[in-house]
């Protein structure tokens, strides 16, 4: 049974949760926006980290550690901007890090997003059904 997971993100108006549970995994999708619902300023790297602070909150949220997250697909809308999101996901993981894609893609959903992540985690102490 899915079940959304409580977080103390921004509230969406949209059709949304931050984060959902089935079958023993978390599937989350993470933008760089504030308490406020706001796009963080500053470029690349505050919109990267703030993304990333979005998700970790999320996992710990669920009860999990960033140890659990198995899988992450990145969207940045630069090439130039990877090698920075790189910088800052790396002081999100240890070694073995989650399998991993990067998309470069022409826009995101709010055209001043730079950078969006979906993740996926598996939960522990749970058997998939």
């Amino acid at each position: 049974m899915k079940q959304a997971v409580k977080t103390d993100l921004f509230a969406s108006k949209a059709p949304l949760e931050w984060a959902v549970t089935a079958n023993g995994h978390l599937s989350t999708a993470q933008i760089p926006i504030n308490a406020e619902g706001k796009v963080v300023e500053g470029g690349i790297e505050a919109q990267a980290r703030q993304t990333m602070e979005n998700f970790k909150h999320t996992i710990e949220a669920a009860g999990l550690t960033m140890a659990d997250v198995t899988q992450v697909l990145i969207y940045v809308t630069h090439r130039d901007q990877l090698p920075i999101f790189n910088q800052v996901y790396a002081e999100y993981f240890e070694a073995p890090f989650p399998n991993r894609a990067a998309m470069i893609v022409a826009g995101l959903a709010r055209e001043e997003m730079l950078c969006e992540i979906v993740a996926y985690a598996a939960m522990k102490n749970q058997l998939a059904s």
